[in-house]
């Protein structure tokens, strides 16, 4: 079974002193995306594993993660998405066990100084993917935490208008949703989204 598997931590949780807070916003997160243990787990304070099933699923997943963690002053996330086969099915995903593992893992590894990346078993996909993801990171890795909860709303909330984009954070007006939308290159980075989820499933 094709799956992807994102291995990621929280940059600078350390320093942080709002650990309640955010460690709060990151399980609420990803148990929008799955359940635990079956599908996701934290692990090590700050770091964690999730499985998006539905591999082309797992960008959008990504940038959701990004935009919850970085709603706090100084935070932000490293992601690594592999993509592969899932042999082993645990209880725990952190029991479980595939390429798809590996891959992830192996991408973790090699970060360093980037936020996000993606390992396939497709070459020319992680090519063109990466060389997208860089360009994108350049943005989302220097939203305002402001910038990051509009984007958060408006992902958890496809379709709806950037009025009742305020209307659901209260306090925001229409032009404050709109700056914020433009501020965080929301339109292009959907674009490249959808970019994704057609390239991944024309591979599947």
């Amino acid at each position: 079974m094709i799956t992807s598997i994102i291995t990621g931590d929280v940059v600078n949780s350390r320093k942080s002193q709002e650990t309640d807070k955010w460690l709060k916003e990151l399980k609420e997160t990803l148990s929008i995306l799955g359940k635990e243990p079956k599908d996701w787990e934290i692990y090590r304070g700050d770091s964690f594993q999730l499985e998006i099933r539905e591999p082309e699923k797992s960008l959008s997943a990504a940038l959701l993660i990004k935009s919850s963690i970085k709603q706090f002053r100084q935070l932000d996330v490293r992601i690594a998405i592999g993509i592969g086969e899932k042999t082993y099915n645990a209880a725990k995903i952190t029991e479980s066990n595939g390429s798809a593992f590996v891959n992830s893992g192996e991408c973790y590894e090699k970060l360093k100084m980037k936020t996000m990346a993606i390992n396939t078993p497709w070459q020319d996909v992680n090519e063109h993917l990466n060389m997208l993801i860089d360009l994108v990171t350049l943005t989302m890795d220097n939203w305002a935490t402001v910038t990051a909860s509009v984007v958060k709303t408006a992902l958890l909330h496809p379709g709806q208008t950037q009025k009742e984009l305020a209307k659901l954070m209260k306090k925001k007006s229409q032009s404050t949703i709109s700056d914020s939308l433009k501020r965080a290159g929301f339109d292009e980075i959907l674009k490249m989204e959808q970019f994704y989820e057609n390239l991944i499933k024309s591979k599947l």
